[in-house]
């Protein structure tokens, strides 16, 4: 008898939880990433009275394939013009907002007793928002097309270049209680180099590549070349020290300066839904 891969296994658990699940909180008018959550917990190994997945480890990778096609999807509907439009007054926000929460992060570490380091960790954490979480959640309320909504999400990004500084700096101070000067100058020119790329590539690059091709390109081999230049840049986000999420949501923003992006976003919209199912299931298992 053939041997199934745990992954398939796991994989069918996940999808058979998250529809069921799911299907109980639309009919309680409950939101869906609640029950994705719920699911996860469920059929995780802190819950031992259900059935349980076998291999954490291939599930964590389908939740990382999960959070990069949701970030890839949300980049598609927010292209580099969109955050022009709206980078004065999302950095403006972004960095209002994040002192003080990073304050209000800190302060609360300090009155447990967990001692500084601990409670620079909690203010980073805290201080920054799920672009993932906040996109379904948007998605689930129906007001994704609204004006304030591209605000939003351009305090997102602005976030998320924040984080990639913050992630040097408390990483470093936990291990030497200092902050390297040199380490922290070193991560914000590899910003600089990355944003530069992503913007020759959005404006001149990709989009003249696409548009000359758009002839050939069905259905079928647009979602390939689509999915395929999301991957490449998440590799090379990854090599420069970016996490996975933020290249997949450049190239999504490359790829809606081209006449494609609407096709791009409706061919893309099953292989988003299925992963971030996966994705929002895994962190209840956690």
């Amino acid at each position: 008898m053939n041997h199934l891969p745990d992954l398939v296994h796991d994989l069918s658990l996940i999808l058979i939880a998250a529809g069921v699940i799911t299907v109980l909180f639309k009919f309680l008018k409950q939101p869906i990433i609640f029950g994705y959550i719920i699911a996860g917990f469920l059929i995780g190994p802190s819950f031992p009275y259900f059935f349980s997945i076998t291999d954490a480890n291939s599930v964590k990778t389908w939740a990382e394939i999960g959070v990069i096609f949701l970030l890839f999807s949300l980049g598609l509907e927010f292209s580099i013009k969109k955050l022009m439009n709206v980078g004065g007054s999302a950095t403006v926000t972004a960095f209002t907002e994040l002192p003080i929460m990073f304050g209000l992060g800190f302060f609360t570490g300090q009155l447990l007793g967990w001692g500084n380091v601990n409670s620079f960790f909690l203010a980073g954490i805290v201080s920054i928002s799920s672009t993932s979480v906040i996109m379904k959640s948007f998605e689930e309320l129906r007001i994704r097309g609204r004006k304030f909504v591209s605000s939003v999400y351009g305090i997102l990004v602005v976030e998320d270049l924040v984080a990639i500084l913050l992630l040097v700096i408390l990483t470093t101070f936990a291990v030497t209680k200092t902050v390297e000067g040199a380490e922290l100058i070193y991560a914000g020119m590899k910003m600089f180099f990355f944003l530069i790329l992503w913007l020759v590539s959005g404006i001149f690059l990709i989009p003249t590549f696409v548009n000359y091709m758009r002839k050939v390109l069905d259905e079928e081999t647009l979602l390939v070349v689509s999915l395929g230049l999301c991957l490449l840049m998440v590799v090379l986000a990854s090599n420069a020290g970016f996490s996975a999420a933020f290249g997949a949501f450049l190239m999504g923003s490359i790829l809606s300066e081209t006449r494609e992006s609407e096709r791009i976003i409706q061919l893309t919209k099953p292989v988003r839904d299925l992963f971030g199912a996966v994705f929002f299931v895994s962190v209840g298992m956690l």
